[in-house]
């Protein structure tokens, strides 16, 4: 059977699937639309002030807008986040301090995470210089959360807990809402003023619900992922209890300053827009995942989720076993991309990681892994991670190039 047969095969089985997909973006749509009408947004918000920023009322409207959507008592969304790492950064330093522990309770975090928390590099300000205990706990042999070493974690010292919504660079299920308002529950029951924070990248919109929804504390994210629509230029945003958002926000400007300082420099459309089509956005990309997992699966390789597990966030990761197959794949799906086809992805060293990586990535906003991209560690056992897709059908499209590069590889 060729690539196109392969594909085709594919699309029929997950029809249903899809049709499920489409009734929760409505869903999400519709959570949306509602916080724009409640807050009476008009084309007057799309304007901007200069300088400090302050009295910004497109800026705070869509500050409650993306709130209320979020099922958060607050948040900011900020052009001056430079990326997700960026913003959980910020909602770390804001929250803790000398003396107090963090609990990483899903594993190791994230490779850009490392090097904030202190676990690799100079560390040059990280959390551990500042005198913040770090502990975390391992996952399970499957790759799960070890919920009897959690319930039993919590220490009167322990001011915030960790829980990385998705997989990252590991091989294990990212967690759904489900299991976030189980850990939530846990710890609260041990400590009832541990911070629950929600690294939250990748998750956005994957769900009907958020985990400030059901319990966190406060969670951050980037919008060049899923918030942003495959739209917004830059940024991020911090959400959750106000007071913690508050906090986060005097990290990234200053105390006094808060959430009351930042010029948009005439963002404010894109940002409301993207919001807007977010959950379209996402639930393209979702359906994208379940094409490439059913098909490389379908061709021997292990996959991570399998082909037709719910999902955790807008990433499929696949085992391919080696670094020829790893750049192969990559280069399919770079000369599939919109933006620069003719590059080809060469390994190279990136900041906040610790593997060298082979990154595809013709997106229109670099960076951007709402729209279709690659990338791995040039690491055994050589996986690659596909995120993203405007449309599910351009996922089909670069499908069929990268199961004929590494067939070939």
């Amino acid at each position: 059977m060729n690539s196109i047969d392969q594909l085709r095969e594919a699309e029929q089985a997950l029809l249903e699937i899809f049709y499920v997909i489409d009734s929760q973006v409505k869903q999400n749509l519709e959570r949306v639309l509602n916080a724009f009408r409640h807050h009476r947004v008009g084309a007057h918000h799309f304007a901007g002030v200069s300088g400090y920023g302050h009295d910004d009322l497109g800026r705070e409207t869509l500050d409650r807008v993306f709130a209320q959507a979020m099922g958060a008592e607050a948040a900011i969304v900020r052009v001056q986040i430079v990326s997700g790492t960026h913003a959980i950064a910020c909602a770390l330093y804001g929250v803790l301090r000398p003396g107090d522990e963090m609990l990483a309770v899903v594993g190791s975090p994230y490779d850009t995470l490392e090097e904030v928390i202190g676990l690799r590099g100079k560390n040059q300000g990280s959390l551990i210089d500042f005198g913040i205990k770090y502990r975390q706990l391992e996952l399970t042999e499957q790759g799960k959360i070890d919920w009897v070493a959690l319930s039993t974690a919590i220490k009167e010292d322990t001011r915030l807990v960790l829980i990385q919504r998705s997989c990252g660079y590991s091989w294990r299920p990212s967690l759904s809402i489900a299991d976030i308002e189980k850990i939530v529950k846990i710890v609260k029951q041990q400590n009832p003023n541990t911070v629950c924070f929600v690294d939250n990248c990748y998750g956005e919109f994957i769900e009907t619900q958020e985990p400030t929804h059901v319990g966190a504390d406060l969670m951050a994210g980037s919008l060049i992922k899923n918030p942003g629509g495959t739209v917004v230029t830059a940024g991020g945003y911090i959400a959750g209890k106000a007071d913690l958002v508050e906090a986060a926000a005097c990290r990234l400007t200053a105390p006094g300053i808060g959430s009351e300082g930042g010029a948009t420099f005439d963002q404010n459309r894109l940002l409301f827009q993207g919001l807007f089509l977010a959950p379209q956005m996402v639930g393209e990309a979702m359906k994208g995942t379940y094409l490439t997992g059913y098909v490389f699966d379908k061709l021997g390789y292990p996959v991570n989720p399998a082909p037709l597990a719910p999902r955790g966030d807008v990433i499929q990761a696949i085992k391919l076993g080696s670094a020829e197959k790893l750049i192969a794949f990559c280069k399919a799906i770079q000369q599939y991309s919109p933006i620069g086809s003719y590059l080809d992805p060469v390994p190279d060293a990136m900041p906040g990681y610790e593997s060298k990586v082979v990154m595809a990535g013709g997106t229109f906003i670099e960076g951007s892994t709402l729209e279709l991209s690659a990338d791995g560690p040039l690491r055994d056992p050589y996986i690659v991670y596909c995120q993203g897709g405007t449309h599910w059908s351009h996922v089909s499209l670069a499908l069929q190039a990268a199961i004929e590069a590494v067939g070939e590889a």
